[in-house]
């Protein structure tokens, strides 16, 4: 798998990731949201550099311009429910893609420090032979994005993979490794040290869903 850790070179992405850390900043839920779609904008971006190209003529009032555009068949799935600010943001750039939805969450059996991932709803287009980003804010221990994918298999087999994050764990980083072959790529805009005891990435954010959309009850 390629890696492509955004944050070894300096942007304007840096402002971004700040303010979504940033405990004062984070209880503008509105603001967070906005934050997560625009990194997401800027993944987008990068990603798109990797796309196929071809050249289009292109007729404007006054004459002929030939432009190189992309030509991806692409379908872009995101994890509900803190997935979905990400997802409009690479949607902002991707806007002719087609659109999957899954809900991947941690199910504690026993205590809150062990949990497994529970995929219960999903809705997806034919994958055959199409550019699939899946797109996770976060990438803590990797297990959501593995059963993810594995959930998605029988719609078929993309002819490329991209996972979208925000901020991972190298925990995180170095199990979807193990559990996607070399051609996938990873696009991530910050990778943290380390994991807690309840699975959440250090210093991470705290929990993406509850900032972007409430507190939820604990199932």
């Amino acid at each position: 798998m390629t890696i492509h850790n955004l944050s070894l070179q300096n942007s304007i992405l840096n402002t971004f990731i700040s303010e979504i850390r940033a405990i004062d900043i984070q209880k503008d839920s509105m603001r967070f949201r906005r934050n997560i779609e625009r990194i997401g904008e800027v993944l987008g971006y990068e990603m798109s550099k990797s796309l196929s190209y071809t050249s289009k003529s292109i007729e404007t009032p006054l004459g002929t311009s030939v432009i190189n555009l992309a030509n991806n068949d692409i379908v872009l799935c995101s994890i509900l429910r803190a997935g979905v600010p990400l997802h409009n943001g690479l949607l902002n750039y991707f806007d002719t893609a087609e659109n999957a939805f899954i809900s991947a969450y941690r199910h504690h059996k026993h205590n809150p420090e062990s949990f497994e991932i529970i995929v219960e709803y999903l809705a997806c287009p034919n994958l055959e032979g199409k550019t699939l980003i899946l797109a996770d804010p976060m990438l803590a221990s990797g297990q959501s994005m593995v059963a993810t994918f594995e959930a998605l298999k029988p719609f078929g087999t993309p002819k490329e993979v991209h996972l979208i994050s925000v901020i991972g764990a190298q925990q995180g980083v170095d199990f979807v490794k193990q559990n996607f072959d070399n051609k996938t790529h990873l696009w991530i805009a910050a990778i943290d040290e380390t994991l807690n005891e309840k699975g959440y990435i250090v210093p991470g954010l705290g929990d993406a869903g509850d900032l972007a959309f409430g507190k939820k009850l604990q199932q």
